[in-house]
């Protein structure tokens, strides 16, 4: 007589392989949607900035505002790109049925989250790349240049000596291409993970994909005025207990984007301090984590 044994397959909580076939497809869903083309114009711009002219402004406040105007692009591409990126993805693939396709597959729901933003953290972080490298490339070439015509200038001036030459050269290597402005993207990174996390949370349960980037928008202008707003509100209140604890609340659901301005500093030549550059990873981690597991729970519940 045959027997017959069952076999139980134990079927991982998340597949990495499963992961990372959902965020390629993520990507190349977003590449066709030529989502690309701001990093032309950030190209145009960076150019343009760099043979700007600044007849009024020393060679050392000239690399200085031209680096300002470049990362600040950088920031804004990369949090905007996050949120319409990101908003686009899930009413996409409701409208396109590609959805109810996955799912009917051996796809768990986090497993499709996860991948979905994989995808547009990865995208994201190939563009900053590109931009930074686009930046590096314009600053370098300026930096030389500035620093010939002042060196060409500088000497023929009978009344400066060699020193205050050397004094001169050395503030405008000061605001030229260092390895510490990599930090500075490494920022923008963070908070655009950040922001397109919370935009993946708002699109489970948003009605529509313009919505969702109205709503995102909404609440990153908040995260950046957390301080201002919690301030005034306890100002004009004189401490009221239920405003206070509005305000935790505010500050518990709404991230404080405001941690990330560190990067400003770096860009106009402050010391990194590395503590601040961990705490922001790990800060970032954390907000990934919990606004991934309320996405999940609200997109468990779904009907699809």
């Amino acid at each position: 007589m045959t027997t017959f044994t069952e076999t139980k397959v134990k079927i991982p909580v998340l597949s990495l392989s499963r992961v990372w076939t959902i965020a390629a497809g993520t990507m190349t869903q977003l590449v066709r949607m030529k989502t690309f083309y701001f990093l032309l114009i950030f190209a145009v711009l960076v150019a343009g900035v760099g043979y700007l002219d600044f007849r009024l402004a020393t060679a050392a406040s000239q690399l200085e505002t031209i680096k300002k105007i470049s990362f600040g692009t950088m920031d804004l591409f990369a949090w905007l790109y996050a949120i319409v990126a990101t908003a686009l993805l899930i009413p996409r693939d409701l409208e396109d049925r590609t959805l109810y396709t996955i799912l009917s597959k051996p796809v768990r729901r986090v497993e499709y989250l996860v991948g979905k933003l994989l995808g547009v953290l990865i995208l994201i972080g190939l563009s900053l790349g590109l931009m930074f490298c686009l930046c590096m490339v314009m600053l370098a070439i300026k930096h030389g240049d500035l620093v010939s015509s002042e060196l060409i200038k500088l000497s023929s001036d009978p009344n400066i000596t060699q020193v205050e030459i050397e004094e001169q050269i050395a503030l405008i290597n000061e605001q030229g291409p260092r390895k510490e402005l990599g930090v500075a993207a490494l920022a923008s990174f963070l908070k655009s993970s950040v922001v397109a996390a919370m935009t993946i949370l708002i699109s489970t349960f948003a009605s529509s994909s313009l919505f969702t980037i109205i709503t995102s928008i909404f609440f990153f202008l908040i995260g950046h005025a957390h301080g201002m707003m919690t301030d005034y509100w306890l100002h004009k209140t004189e401490g009221n207990l239920v405003i206070r604890l509005a305000t935790k609340v505010m500050k518990l659901l709404i991230p404080d984007f405001q941690l990330y301005s560190f990067s400003e500093g770096v860009v106009t030549g402050a010391t990194i301090v590395p503590a601040v550059v961990w705490s922001m990873g790990f800060l970032t981690a954390g907000y990934l984590f919990i606004f991934l597991l309320i996405s999940l729970m609200i997109f468990m519940y779904k009907e699809f």
